[in-house]
Parts: structure tokens; C-alpha cells; sequence
């Protein structure tokens, strides 16, 4: 079990990229919880200040990332991963200076908000599809699952270790730590053999030049089981994976606690996504279009729940379960397009992945922190909810009216769910059976 669990560990480039990955993004959600605490006590407490900034952060990303997916076909990916890093070092060292030095104001936090953003769109795109050269197809599953566990142990472990050094040396020092821990990657890659990743024969038969981004969007276009997780994953994350803004806005202004406890909502959050995480390890297939829309709905679901938590413990306890079904969606829909996409196109097409997964955050938190302004702290919570519910549910009612699939119910003898979907030209029949509980177990 193990084994299959960490099975792409075994390749030394994918555990120096692990590595050097983990510790960046331990000081990267340090630099988000502390730059979001900063933002409330200059804004004092303002929601849409909040909203602003997290925009700024993800506006790049909405504008730049088909670009930085059009040079991760082009060009060397460890080699790019390496220049981001470096100036992701550059931007948290820069915001801890102002700081420390007493002159930091909103507009400060604005601008490097917005730097980070352009360097996370050239980033994002060209680790995503580096990963697939490190292991080859056989491994990329278990690798996705594994960067993604990674992803959010950091979630897990930066939150609460931010919480604390605020409320002991306040968030100055926090941004110059990060900064020391953004250039962990530069050490790891420069470590690497690239005698030993894997590139396919295209993308050294084709000329740089030839990787258009427009190719790429009509690869997409055609290819509607990619086009279906692509738009799903669009709808959520623009509603429902705004937990950067809506968390700090619920701790302050709804339960009145502090950094430290702000940073235990964070945390359990990361806990579920990180469990969500590893229970896709040991998957070696892509998985099935119901297997993401059954993800998306049930995150849906626990996301409206929190919205009406009544009290701290009970929103915090509620978001293991939302933090396992948010990462569970996202790592399948991930995994279902870049098992569905040819290699000469995949930088191309997870940079689409990208963009509607980060790069609608500044309309998605632009919307969520006006509606919060006004309709109160929980709205943009079990709103965002509301809305990746029934998007899941939508996306399973045309995708069985497409495909002529039918949802059985059978009562006696045994009660389950039976989903049956024809075979067509993209795929192979899919066969899906839900047991009943007492029979599952």
C-alpha cells in the first residue's frame, strides 16, 4: 500500500521537485495568511479591501496564464520554474522590508499582490505539465496526487505556523521568512538530471514557434469530455474556492477570534484537502466524468453547510470534510485532462485548466466580497456552496441527456444507485454502481 501510495518517489527528479515544492509553499500560504491579516488591521476589517487584493493576486493569472502555458510548449520547464521561483523570492522579500521598515500601506500590498500574480501565471502552467516529463504516463496519476498532498500539507502546516509568528512577532518577519523559503526550489532544481526527464519526440520535432495558443483552444473545443471538466472546474472555482477570502472574513467579523484561531479554520480546511489528496494516490486510470461530478456536488453541499455554521468549533470541524471533497474534485478533473491530452498540447491545455481554475478568483472574490459587504460575512460562503451544487447537478443532467446514460434506482434486494453510460467515440462505456452503506462496508 505504500508503495502505491508514493510510488513516484522513486524517481529522484520528482522527490527534489517534491521537496524543494513543499518548503516554497509552506512560506507561500505564511505570505497569504499574513499578507490577509495585514490587509483587515489597514482596512480595518474591510471585506472588500480584502476582495481588492485577492483579485490583484489573480488577475494575472485570468490574463497571462494561456501565455505562460504557450511558453511551457516552448521552451525548458525547469528552466522557467527556476526564474519564478526566483522572483517569487524577490516579492515576499521586498512586502517583509516595507514592513519591518514601518511604511507598508494598502497600495504597497496591491502592487506585490499583482507582481506575484504575473509570476504565479508563468509559473502555474509550466510545473503543472513539468510533472508528466519527471515520471512519464504510468506514474502521473499517483505524481498529480502526490503535488497535490503536497500543495496542501503546506496549506495545512503555513496557516498555523503564520497564526503564531504573528501574534508573537507580528507579520513583518513572516514575509522574510518566506522569502528565505521561496528559494528552496532554486537549490532542488538545480540538483536535478534532465537526462532523465521524459519529452516526448514532438516537442523536438516541432519548431518553438509552432506552439500557437489558439491551437490549443481548438484542441479544447473539440474535445468535449475535456471542454465539460474545464467548464465545471470554471463555475466552482469562480463560486466555491474563495476560502482565501471568505475564511479570514468569518474568523474576524462573525466568531471574533484572533490570528492564531483564524489560522485553525486554514488548517483544517488543508487537513481534508490533504486527505482528499492521498485517497487518489493509488489511482492508475483517469477517472470517470461521474467520479468529478459526484466530487463537486458533495463539496457543494458541505460549503452551504459551513455557511450556517453556529458556532467557531462547528465551522471548523465541517471543513475537514469540505477541504476532502474540494481537493477530491479538483485532483480528479485535473487528472481527467491531462490523462485525456496529447503531450504536445498539454501546457497549452493546463494552462486553460489554470486559468478557470485560478484566474476567475479576482471576479470570483471582487463578487464574494461585495456580496459579504452586504448580505453579511456567511453569504459568500453557502452562496459559493450553493452555486458548485448545482452546477455539479446541471453537468450531470446534460451529460446523461448527451449520452443517452440512465440512473437506476433498485430498492429490493438490495438498495443502489446504478449508473449506466454507452460507449462513444471519446470513450468506453462507463459502468458506475453505488452501493448502499451497510453493503460498502
Amino acid at each position: 500500500m505504500f508503495r502505491a501510495t508514493f510510488g513516484s518517489l522513486k524517481v529522484r527528479n520528482y522527490r527534489l521537485f517534491a521537496s524543494g515544492q513543499l518548503i516554497k509553499l509552506i512560506g507561500t500560504w505564511m505570505l497569504f495568511t499574513a499578507q490577509d491579516w495585514l490587509v483587515l488591521q489597514l482596512s480595518h476589517n474591510s471585506p472588500k479591501a480584502l476582495g481588492v487584493v485577492t483579485a490583484l493576486q489573480f488577475l494575472p493569472v485570468l490574463l497571462l496564464s494561456l501565455y505562460g502555458g504557450q511558453l511551457a510548449d516552448r521552451y525548458d520547464k525547469r528552466k522557467l520554474l527556476l526564474i519564478s521561483n526566483a522572483g517569487s523570492a524577490i516579492v515576499a522579500g521586498t512586502l517583509g522590508v516595507l514592513v519591518v521598515s514601518g511604511v507598508v500601506t494598502l497600495w504597497h500590498i496591491f502592487i506585490t499582490a499583482g507582481v506575484y500574480g504575473v509570476i504565479q501565471a508563468m509559473e502555474t502552467p509550466a510545473r503543472q505539465a513539468f510533472i508528466s516529463e519527471m515520471v512519464g504516463g504510468d506514474l502521473l496519476p499517483n505524481a498529480l496526487s502526490l503535488s497535490s498532498a503536497t500543495f496542501n500539507s503546506a496549506r495545512m502546516v503555513g496557516p498555523a505556523i503564520a497564526g503564531f509568528l504573528i501574534d508573537v512577532v507580528d507579520t513583518g518577519p513572516v514575509f522574510l521568512i518566506t522569502c528565505a523559503m521561496c528559494t528552496a526550489p532554486l537549490l532542488f532544481f538545480s540538483l536535478m538530471n534532465p537526462a532523465h526527464l521524459i519529452r516526448p519526440d514532438v516537442a523536438v520535432a516541432k519548431p518553438a514557434r509552432e506552439a500557437r495558443i489558439v491551437d490549443g483552444l481548438r484542441y479544447v473545443w473539440h474535445r468535449g469530455d475535456l471542454a465539460q471538466s474545464i467548464l465545471l472546474v470554471l463555475v466552482v472555482g469562480l463560486f466555491g474556492f474563495n476560502f482565501q477570502l471568505t475564511l479570514p472574513v468569518l474568523a474576524k467579523s462573525t466568531f471574533h477570534v484572533d490570528a492564531r484561531y483564524f489560522g485553525l479554520l486554514s488548517t483544517s480546511l488543508a487537513v481534508g484537502a490533504l486527505l482528499g489528496a492521498l485517497s487518489a494516490s493509488r489511482r492508475r486510470a483517469r477517472p470517470s466524468v461521474y467520479l468529478v461530478l459526484a466530487a463537486a456536488t458533495l463539496f457543494g453541499t458541505f460549503e452551504v453547510i459551513i455557511g450556517f455554521a453556529p458556532t467557531f468549533v462547528v465551522a471548523m470541524l465541517l471543513l475537514l470534510p469540505t477541504g476532502f471533497f474540494m481537493i477530491f474534485f479538483a485532483q480528479a478533473a485535473n487528472q481527467r485532462v491531462q490523462l485525456g491530452t496529447d503531450a504536445e498540447f498539454r501546457g497549452r491545455v493546463m494552462a486553460l485548466y489554470v486559468l478557470v481554475f485560478l484566474g476567475t478568483t479576482p471576479i470570483g472574490a471582487l463578487l464574494i466580497g461585495w456580496l459579504s459587504a452586504g448580505l453579511g460575512p456567511r453569504s459568500g460562503i453557502w452562496i459559493g456552496g450553493g452555486v458548485s451544487l448545482v452546477a455539479g447537478l446541471v453537468v450531470l443532467i446534460t451529460q446523461l441527456r448527451r449520452t443517452n446514460g440512465q440512473v437506476r434506482l433498485h430498492l429490493r434486494p438490495r438498495p443502489h444507485v446504478h449508473v449506466f453510460e454507452p460507449a462513444t467515440d471519446e470513450e468506453p462505456a462507463v459502468e458506475l454502481r453505488v452501493p448502499r452503506l451497510r453493503e460498502a462496508a
